[in-house]
């Protein structure tokens, strides 16, 4: 069955403690993403702020707050800071490769040291390899998957060490970074960083160079490193795409 934003059904969850802010609910408003037309009604959402998870499309929508905002970032007028020239001089041993959305054990592996570092207690931490495989490959939208490695040269020969992983869309607009993950015992080089350096580059080459990375939260601080790669354009609803001013962006708390 094709779906076209005409038709689209759309669904409210129940309330949920939130993720970013101590003390509030979370609603979120969600669709099907399936058919032919799949790709047109991802964009479409995606420039209104939704984000996907496997073949569902989300944003929330939380009564009276508005605090998660949709940002991505203007890739064509991107220029990297000192600390981000350093991270891509860090990194220069690794070797980044775009792949079919296809999982694997060692993928699965990476993905599951990663939780217990640094989402301990999450409710991922308790996904199956199974979970992890719907994760990737359900995608009714054109998805890549960007795996990096340490060159051969630093691993002894080689495939190259496993050290992150990228499962990104592809946009008539950039990229949507929808997940990524990587060695938590390498947490120095900066690795997330990176990925998103790397994404950023990868993104001037597909249509208008954006970088959509999710959910920004004013005063959450897992959310505050997104602020670091301007120009940054955040969703304001009917206001549409705006420029975020970084001196703004600081917690008020």
């Amino acid at each position: 069955m094709d779906h076209t934003p005409e038709s689209a059904q759309f669904f409210l969850t129940a309330p949920m403690p939130c993720p970013y802010l101590e003390g509030r609910q979370e609603r979120k408003l969600f669709t099907h993403l399936s058919g032919r037309r799949a790709g047109a009604l991802h964009h479409m959402l995606s420039e209104h702020g939704f984000r996907r998870s496997q073949n569902l499309i989300y944003r929330p929508a939380c009564l009276d707050c508005d605090a998660c905002q949709s940002v991505r970032v203007v890739c064509n007028a991107f220029a990297p800071k000192t600390r981000h020239r350093r991270n891509l001089k860090t990194n220069g041993d690794i070797v980044a490769e775009a792949t079919s959305p296809i999982a694997s054990s060692e993928q699965y592996a990476l993905f599951k040291r990663y939780l217990q570092a640094r989402h301990d207690g999450g409710g991922m931490t308790q996904m199956s390899y199974l979970d992890y495989e719907f994760m990737v490959e359900d995608t009714p939208v054109q998805s890549l998957l960007v795996e990096y490695r340490l060159s051969a040269d630093c691993d002894d020969g080689g495939e190259g060490q496993l050290v992150g992983v990228a499962l990104t869309d592809v946009l008539p607009d950039g990229l949507s970074m929808v997940y990524s993950f990587f060695d938590p015992d390498m947490h120095k080089r900066g690795l997330g960083t990176y990925m998103i350096l790397d994404h950023i580059t990868r993104a001037r080459e597909v249509g208008s160079g954006y970088l959509y990375l999710g959910y920004w939260v004013k005063n959450s601080p897992k959310m505050a490193y997104k602020v670091s790669y301007q120009p940054l354009e955040v969703q304001r609803g009917t206001q549409g795409w705006v420029r975020l001013d970084p001196e703004q962006a600081q917690d008020d708390s």
